[in-house]
């Protein structure tokens, strides 16, 4: 039993590691855990009731570019459904571990459950913020040239959306139908940067708010905030790289390496059972 528990760690640990090397496929991953926040939402929608979502709950729904149209609501009966999910899948793991191990998993296990869907909502959240950061030098060139052009700059968010994709090209796009429909430009403008809480965003908000109110040529705003965003876009490439290799050595020092000295033991440890050396448990 001792070689088989040994065994089954290290092809856990194996497993894990290999799939934290792995490249992810965003669409793919993203996809999955919207069908399993959906789900768990459906299962404890009752349970929630009348609660109270905490007060930054709709701010970090907006950041993660609200995911199949859920709601406070949803995200908060999804939050109760796995905290009561995992505390059933975690008791018979309890019943069987040594000592307090198992007390401490029936009580981790629920508030793990209940942390999971925030969990999931940061990540699609700094997912977003990537791919705005990636995209919003070259869209902010094109908004300027659209703008010298002599377009009014809801109808040059609106263009410039229409021709572009992800996140900041939708963004802007309701930006430029919201004042098509009479929202006032500074409301929508304040919309986008709730929706969009990157520091780039908010300077962009910013800038254009005072060149709004100061009558300052537009053009020359936009090419210094696209100037801006390209120095901090190559300051979060170098950050990123930087903490790239420090994150796969510690994969492989937790993951993989013991892995295979817990696949070691367990074969020294079968020998041993076999002749004897050890009681069997």
């Amino acid at each position: 039993m001792i070689a088989t528990a040994l065994a089954f760690a290290a092809a856990v640990l194996a497993v894990a590691g290999l799939a934290a090397l792995r490249p992810p496929r965003e669409r793919e991953r993203a996809s999955r855990a919207l069908a399993l926040v959906r789900a768990l939402a459906s299962l404890g929608r009752r349970a929630a009731g009348g609660r109270d979502a905490p007060r930054d709950l709709e701010q970090r729904i907006a950041a993660a570019g609200r995911p199949g149209g859920l709601g406070q609501r949803e995200l908060m009966a999804a939050k109760l459904a796995a905290a009561v999910l995992a505390g059933l899948l975690a008791t018979p793991f309890a019943a069987i571990a040594p000592g307090r191990l198992g007390a401490l998993m029936l009580a981790a296990a629920p508030v793990a459950g209940f942390l999971a869907p925030d969990l999931w909502l940061g990540r699609r959240a700094a997912e977003r913020a990537r791919a705005v950061r990636r995209v919003l030098p070259g869209m902010l060139d094109l908004l300027r040239v659209s703008v010298e052009a002599g377009a009014a700059l809801p109808a040059a968010l609106d263009e410039v959306g229409a021709r572009a994709s992800g996140p900041l090209a939708a963004e802007w796009r309701v930006v430029g139908r919201e004042v098509a429909l009479g929202v006032p430009l500074a409301d929508a403008l304040d919309g986008m940067a709730f929706r969009l809480p990157q520091d780039e965003v908010r300077a962009l908000h910013g800038a254009l708010e005072r060149a709004r109110r100061h009558g300052a040529p537009l053009g020359r705003t936009l090419a210094g905030q696209a100037r801006d965003t390209r120095v901090a876009l190559r300051r979060h490439v170098q950050e990123e790289a930087a903490k790239a290799g420090p994150k796969i050595q510690l994969v492989v020092a937790l993951l993989l390496v013991p892995s295979v000295l817990l696949m070691v033991a367990a074969a020294l440890a079968a020998a041993l059972l076999d002749s004897g050396g050890l009681p069997a448990v």
